[in-house]
Formats: C-alpha cells, sequence, structure tokens
C-alpha cells in the first residue's frame, strides 16, 4: 500500500467539516494519486478509524452495513443532511472538490 497516499487520504479525511461528507470517488479525485475509489475505501477499512470515517461514504450515502447503525447516530449529531437512513450526498457534499 503507497503509505504516501494513504497519508494523504486520512489528513483529508481529517478536513472535512462536521455535517459534510466526501464520497470515496472525490477523495480519490482530490488526494489525485493514481488511485479510483475502491483504493481509497481500503484505506479507510484498515485505517479509518482513526479519522471521522462516518464522513467517507459510498456515492450513494451509504457505508457497508456493520457502520451504518453508527454513521447514522453520527450524522444526526452533526446535523447532515440524511434522506431515507442515508446520506444526501448532493446536500451534504463539501466544497466544489472538498478544499473549502
Amino acid at each position: 500500500m503507497d503509505e504516501a497516499y494513504v497519508e494523504q487520504v486520512l489528513r483529508l479525511v481529517e478536513r472535512i467539516p462536521a455535517g459534510r461528507v466526501l464520497p470515496y470517488g472525490r477523495v480519490a479525485e482530490v488526494v489525485a494519486g493514481g488511485y479510483g475509489p475502491r483504493y481509497v475505501g481500503r484505506i479507510m477499512s484498515l485505517y479509518g478509524h482513526a479519522v471521522c470515517w462516518w464522513r467517507v461514504p459510498r456515492a450513494d450515502g451509504t457505508l457497508p452495513a456493520p457502520l451504518m447503525m453508527e454513521a447514522q447516530q453520527r450524522w444526526a449529531q452533526e446535523g447532515t443532511p440524511v434522506r431515507n437512513g442515508r446520506v444526501h450526498v448532493a446536500e451534504a457534499l463539501w466544497g466544489e472538490a472538498g478544499a473549502s
């Protein structure tokens, strides 16, 4: 695993403000290391426990099933826009490219 890329992903995730999200694919675009959303997902599964992992959902606003209940609680605490139990990504998206 590319350790420099892992660090860049985790640093970016730490910057996502409460109530906002940045899906795996957008994280991959912002970090721009030639890796895609699946690699970001793998990073989050291995190292994401140390950062605000609930702010990095899939493009459809969900997370893996074992994480959804806790994520929904955290989204409610942070005031993240949620519809039908999943993040409303269009409303909760952090910045144009995650840089705001």
